[in-house]
């Protein structure tokens, strides 16, 4: 037995040492994307069940700490959200909640008669959208947009609709309540997030603004953060928040608003009827 033939088996016998080597190592990575496969597969089985039986949209922290450990919600979700993308049922984010409605191509096959809700007026739906851009904002400065003062009732049809919510009450003279809008607004427009409403440039092409603005017009980008800005308190209690909203609008009678309310009404009147 020569020495170059016990070499060339020695390095036979290391290149097969080598293949089986790279073999387990396929293997093993094998069996570690099939793990983190099928934790991906019970992650979106667990979203889903949740979503399903939940009644409100529900949280991404809630939904992250029921899912198997090293799996993220955010790919879950968004592998979740492409399962569901054809379907008649589609994953839908309001904010950072998410929940499952109906394909909007759908839409038609679940109308049903039923007793026409009251619609808003102009006042309301003016007032709505002055919270929406401007939050927060208090009750005199959504008057300063307008240019008219609110009727009495328009924000308690906005707050009972559950769009408009109390946020806190503005550092300023009097502390007055601040308002901003809610998930369930959101819901209701079939936004995820409140930066998704219109900007001026898509007013324009929907044809709202005849190209007439003044120098400087602009509409603000809207934020809905829950937390307090450095000009907002907090609101003491529940309890208080409804003596709060009580006490502001009797506030703003005693400040003459009555007699705003008289100048004003004709024209909510008139929206009203449209």
């Amino acid at each position: 037995m020569t020495a170059d033939f016990v070499s060339e088996v020695e390095r036979m016998d290391e290149m097969a040492e080598a293949a089986r080597a790279f073999a387990f190592v396929e293997e093993e990575d094998a069996e570690r994307e099939e793990r983190a496969f099928a934790a991906l597969v019970e992650a979106k089985r667990i979203i889903e069940a949740l979503l399903f039986a939940a009644s409100e949209p529900l949280e991404e922290s809630f939904l992250a700490e029921r899912l198997p450990e090293g799996v993220a919600v955010a790919d879950a979700i968004a592998a979740l959200r492409e399962d569901y993308a054809s379907r008649g049922v589609n994953l839908a984010r309001a904010g950072r909640k998410y929940y499952f409605r109906t394909a909007e191509d759908l839409g038609w096959l679940l109308r049903r008669e039923e007793t026409q809700q009251k619609k808003l007026t102009r006042a309301a739906i003016e007032t709505l959208a002055i919270v929406a851009y401007h939050q927060p904002v208090t009750r005199a400065e959504i008057e300063d947009v307008r240019g008219v003062a609110i009727s009495k009732g328009t924000l308690d049809v906005l707050l009972e609709t559950g769009w408009v919510r109390l946020r806190g009450r503005r550092k300023a003279p009097g502390r007055p309540i601040t308002y901003g809008t809610t998930e369930r607004f959101l819901v209701h427009f079939g936004l995820e997030q409140i930066s998704d409403l219109p900007g001026l440039e898509e007013l324009k092409g929907a044809g709202l603004f005849d190209g007439r603005l003044p120098p400087g017009f602009g509409v603000p980008k809207p934020v809905d953060s829950e937390a307090l800005t450095a000009d907002e308190d907090p609101l003491e209690d529940e309890t208080d928040q409804l003596s709060l909203i009580a006490g502001d609008l009797a506030a703003d009678e005693d400040d003459g608003e009555c007699a705003d309310e008289r100048a004003d009404a004709p024209r909510d009147d008139a929206e009203s009827a449209d």
